[in-house]
């Protein structure tokens, strides 16, 4: 017949000891002399004690759980995000719980305040603009918020879109693209980043930018917003995608209307998801270190949590990735 499990009463009798010892040494609320302590791992180490979790949780107010909120978890970016933040999580014994707040602004509040009923801390990502964000600071639970914010006293982790996005315009400068255009995504706080590199890097050349706005940075609206951009009266010879999924979808009606990249016209993208790199032609685009974002975000939280002080903004440098969709122009 198996037997039952060893209790919090078998260790306290094993190291003759009482419960509430025993209780506040595991539970990490007490330390005791070296003798006690000893005896305790050593009761426990012989019966195979093994805590449970949701009692744990009762009696400290903890869950080792940390919520992680993304706008589309269908977006590789984001699944980057996730591993690096999981890996640092697990090896502090935390879980993490994923939401997609992909929402309205009302709706993505009530899911996040839900959310931080039930973890010890949260990292938040949001489309929302500062201005609409003042309640994110009353929630009672440490946050830590990817992206730059000025004014709420909230700790960050933010990718240098405006630098990266410098980087994309000068290397189409470099080829000799002279008729550019970017496809952005508006709705995002990062667009207007990543806008303002591009439009800093052109116009020191005077090179005039033409904008098209997606509804979503997804693959769909790139396949959508390509013949609109490509057959009107003033072709661009270059393409800057928000992201590389708009890419993907842009250089795919490209072959459809039969053009060819990058003959015809350079496109780039951001993020550097995998798929980029097995496309025909493959992508070129700025690598934001998504995985190094989560793990960054997970320990600063981490941090937050233990009580330690930390910096206000930590910013995480973008890498160019220059592969065949680009090309040299002739003058």
């Amino acid at each position: 017949m198996k037997s039952s499990a060893p209790t919090i009463r078998d260790v306290a009798a094993a190291a003759q000891v009482s419960t509430a010892t025993v209780s506040k040494y595991i539970n990490g609320a007490q330390r005791f002399s070296p003798k006690v302590e000893a005896a305790l791992d050593e009761a426990i180490a012989a019966l195979g004690y093994k805590s449970n979790p949701l009692a744990k949780s009762m009696i400290t107010g903890r869950t080792h759980t940390i919520g992680l909120s993304v706008l589309d978890i269908n977006n590789p970016h984001f699944s980057s995000i996730l591993k690096g933040a999981n890996r640092v999580a697990h090896e502090q014994e935390y879980s993490v719980l994923l939401v997609d707040t992909e929402e309205t602004p009302s709706r993505e509040r009530r899911t996040l305040e839900d959310l931080s009923r039930r973890v010890d801390g949260m990292i938040v990502f949001s489309r929302m603009r500062e201005h609409e964000m003042g309640w994110m600071a009353g929630i009672d639970k440490p946050l830590v918020f990817f992206g730059s914010l000025n004014e709420l006293p909230i700790p960050t982790v933010a990718s240098d879109d405006h630098g990266g996005a410098f980087m994309l315009a000068q290397h189409l400068r470099m080829l000799g693209h002279k008729r550019i255009a970017y496809l952005g995504f508006s709705r995002s706080r990062r667009d207007e980043e990543r806008l303002g590199g591009i439009r800093e890097c052109l116009d020191a050349a005077g090179i005039e930018l033409t904008v098209h706005d997606g509804e979503n940075p997804s693959m769909v609206e790139g396949e959508r917003l390509c013949s609109s951009v490509v057959l009107g009266p003033r072709r661009p010879d270059a393409v800057i995608c928000y992201n590389d999924l708009m890419a993907l979808g842009f250089m795919k009606e490209c072959a459809n209307l039969g053009l060819s990249i990058p003959r015809d016209l350079s496109v780039v993208g951001f993020d550097n998801i995998a798929y980029g790199k097995y496309v025909t032609p493959a992508l070129t685009t700025v690598d934001l270190q998504s995985e190094r974002m989560g793990a960054t975000a997970m320990t600063k939280l981490l941090a937050v949590i233990r009580g330690e002080a930390v910096e206000k903004l930590t910013k995480v440098a973008p890498q160019l990735v220059l592969r065949a969709s680009t090309q040299a122009r002739s003058a």
